[in-house]
């Protein structure tokens, strides 16, 4: 199979789709690899790496589109790479197309088939694909949070350690979910007394035996979160339901209620955000303050670090890429149930519920698309 690695195009994002690893080993099965000339660069990999590892190095974009089987990206398709899709061939990404109906309905006009990271799903629940990067963005989250906490960026000018005899900074985390407890994890560790709200009892239990006394749960509820953010300096946003809308959590009346320079985090701004003031924002302006209450909003946060990222998402995606590339996506879905809950629209037909639902665009069962 001929599989394509475009260089991302979104505002600031560093990251690439493969290491040359990976192209090494999809060489091995006897794949040809395109990727874009300095694709790897934000990562540090050179085209000199790729092209020692088997990969044939191409200048156009355009090339690599039209020559590809399957295109294998980070992040979604935007601008002009909507235009470049094809019917039939096999995009493999994180979508997030339950935040973006003009992401949706184009790649339902393409005919591709649309293979979802955020929604390949294990039969324990677990999220293989979206694991790594929500390790990576709840650990940014806290550094994030902390640096806008300060009054020159327009926060409260607390510091979330403290220091002896003056309490730590305050951290309320909505979610206890990977990106959840990797804040928590974060936040405690630099000394913040730490809040984690869930309605999953037993996510509770878990956060309650491997983090510090500091850090408190609770069962999560409007009357609860309303409360809470009146005194928290910090609020993180790690709510998600795979491959829908997230909820929103945290109202625009409730901006009103907090003090001026709290800062809001918003991790699901991916699925639309938790927070009803989320506006989906960029690594170049990050931030926006309504009511005194300073946002940060950037959808691809793991971008920022991407030598980190690009090692841990590869890590996670190549065997399904090794998988779908050797048997072609029909027999790699229909042998791998986790793989099959990653369809999400398959040559213009809409098969994943969240999808659907999130724009009452008709259901199609995933059968039968095979």
């Amino acid at each position: 199979m001929t599989i394509g690695i475009p260089k991302e195009i979104k505002n600031n994002e560093s990251r690439v789709a493969l290491t040359a690893s990976g192209v090494f080993e999809l060489r091995q099965y006897g794949h040809h690899i395109l990727v874009e000339q300095g694709a790897g660069k934000g990562s540090g990999i050179s085209d000199v790496e790729y092209e020692h590892a088997g990969a044939e190095i191409v200048t156009n974009p355009h090339d690599i589109w039209a020559r590809a089987e399957m295109i294998v990206k980070v992040k979604e398709p935007i601008d002009e790479e909507l235009r470049l899709a094809r019917a039939g061939q096999i995009v493999f990404t994180y979508f997030h197309f339950a935040s973006s109906i003009t992401l949706t309905e184009a790649m339902i006009g393409r005919g591709a088939v649309c293979i979802a990271y955020e929604t390949v799903e294990k039969p324990d629940r677990s999220l293989p694909l979206l694991t790594p990067m929500s390790e990576v963005a709840g650990r940014m989250a806290v550094q994030q949070g902390a640096r806008y906490l300060e009054k020159p960026v327009k926060g409260r000018g607390v510091l979330l350690g403290g220091v002896p005899g003056v309490p730590p900074g305050r951290v309320l985390i909505l979610g206890a979910g990977i990106v959840g407890v990797q804040a928590a994890k974060m936040a405690s560790g630099l000394g913040a007394h730490v809040t984690i709200l869930d309605i999953n009892t037993d996510r509770l239990r878990y956060v309650n035996d491997i983090l510090p006394p500091h850090v408190v749960t609770q069962y999560s509820s409007q009357y609860t979160i309303r409360k809470l953010v009146q005194t928290h300096d910090l609020i993180i946003g790690a709510v998600l339901i795979p491959g829908a809308k997230a909820p929103n959590l945290v109202t625009r009346d409730m901006l009103k209620t907090m003090r001026p320079g709290t800062v809001i985090v918003d991790v699901a701004v991916d699925q639309g955000g938790c927070v009803e003031t989320c506006v989906p924002t960029t690594h170049e302006n990050p931030t926006y303050v309504i009511d005194d209450v300073l946002h940060y909003c950037v959808a691809n946060m793991p971008g920022a670090v991407p030598f980190t990222s690009t090692l841990a998402l590869t890590n996670s995606t190549l065997p399904y890429i090794i998988n779908i590339a050797n048997k072609g996506w029909k027999a790699a879905c229909a042998h791998d149930p986790a793989l099959m809950k990653g369809l999400n629209i398959v040559e213009g037909k809409v098969v994943y519920q969240g999808v659907a639902e999130a724009f009452d665009l008709p259901l199609h069962d995933v059968v039968e698309v095979f």
